[in-house]
């Protein structure tokens, strides 16, 4: 079945009591059960599960092309509820450009659960070689990463985190299913702020992890969830649900705009550089094309003056609205090192784009008259 397809037709059963197309929205935080905690329709508390976050992770499940998913109230939820499940004594590798708050957490949280966490370049296969510890469990990587957007080979990093009897787990936020399939390309694990582009809609929160295979990780990981309570809302489950019906025509949109807005912007002499994986210019240009179908809608560039100009850029742009997260309908556009605050590794010049679903003749025109 082709994706497209797959996306609307996945955890879209007709409800079977009323035969209505639309999911139904379960609100309720209880059901029924036996005087002996016997279960006669499936559920017994919404922190345990619930039929429309059941439906979710279906879908997840099928557009991912995994055997299972759990849904979180976040994506840092889902991150932290994933790292927490891993056996103390382990060693994760994460990639050197990841989300600023997944950082955090390798650095202040993973030492008091008991993990190794180190950071390395995974566009560089040999420095990843070199970096793997006799103790190392997990690869940690975004592909397309955030904000540089550095594109890793998921298939050899794969290999080389099974050599050692690693896992490999893949951020697919920018990519999202419909651009890339980490699975298919031998990752383990994929994770996703839902609150991107699967909602769609910048109305939600939510994460998720979709796993390849029922391995110990998937249990430790819903007792996580399950003790600890980062549970997805029910209405939160169905906005990412609606939204990922209509995920492939938008990523289609979104990467074709972004591509023109990388290619003008390329163009500019006050641009010095533009981060999109779409451009033959990125360094891993040949890698994305060969593992995804289209760039995504995301792109970073910096501007020559630095932190100042970078500022002033903002400061003029019209129909950009400068607001942090990404993968709405709306373009979204801020200075990514002043959202990091002081500890940001991010480039003092550099401005963060999510290239929404306006015209993409009314994006370049507004970028170039900030630009001046």
């Amino acid at each position: 079945m082709h994706f497209d397809t797959l996306a609307i037709r996945a955890g879209a059963e007709p409800d079977a009591e009323t035969g209505a197309v639309a999911p139904p929205l379960h609100l309720s935080t209880t059901y029924e059960h036996g005087p002996g905690g016997e279960l006669p329709h499936g559920y017994f508390y919404g922190r345990y599960a619930n039929p429309t976050q059941d439906r979710l992770e279906a879908a997840l499940t099928a557009i991912e092309g995994g055997s299972q998913a759990l849904s979180f109230a976040s994506g840092l939820g889902a991150t932290a509820a994933f790292l927490q499940a891993l056996p103390p004594g382990g060693h994760v590798l994460f990639a050197d450009d990841v989300y600023f708050d997944v950082g955090t957490i390798a650095r202040e949280y993973l030492p008091r659960w008991g993990l190794e966490a180190s950071h390395v370049d995974m566009t560089d296969l040999a420095a990843v070689r070199a970096a793997l510890r006799p103790n190392t469990t997990l690869l940690w990587l975004e592909s397309p990463s955030n904000p540089m957007l550095k594109v890793a080979d998921i298939a050899a990093l794969a290999g080389l985190a099974h050599a050692v009897g690693a896992r490999l787990l893949v951020d697919g936020t920018f990519a999202t299913p419909a651009l890339q399939q980490p699975l298919a390309l031998g990752a383990d694990y994929v994770l996703h702020s839902l609150t991107k582009y699967l909602g769609g809609h910048s109305d939600v929160l939510g994460g998720a992890v979709v796993f390849r295979a029922d391995d110990e990780v998937v249990q430790h990981c819903r007792q996580v969830r399950k003790t600890l309570g980062a549970i997805a809302s029910p209405f939160g489950a169905w906005l990412v649900l609606r939204g990922i019906r209509s995920l492939p025509v938008r990523m289609a949109r979104h990467a074709a705009s972004a591509l023109a807005v990388a290619e003008r912007l390329a163009a500019h002499p006050r641009v010095e550089v533009v981060h999109y994986p779409g451009l033959p210019s990125h360094p891993q240009h040949a890698v994305a094309a060969r593992q995804m179908s289209a760039f995504g809608g995301m792109l970073s560039f910096q501007v020559r003056g630095g932190r100042d100009e970078a500022l002033a850029v903002l400061s003029r742009v019209r129909l950009f609205t400068i607001a942090t997260s990404l993968g709405g309908v709306e373009s979204l556009i801020e200075h990514r090192a002043s959202v990091e605050g002081p500890a940001s590794a991010t480039p003092a010049s550099l401005i963060r784009v999510s290239v929404g679903l306006e015209h993409a003749d009314d994006l370049i025109e507004d970028l170039m008259q900030a630009l001046g």
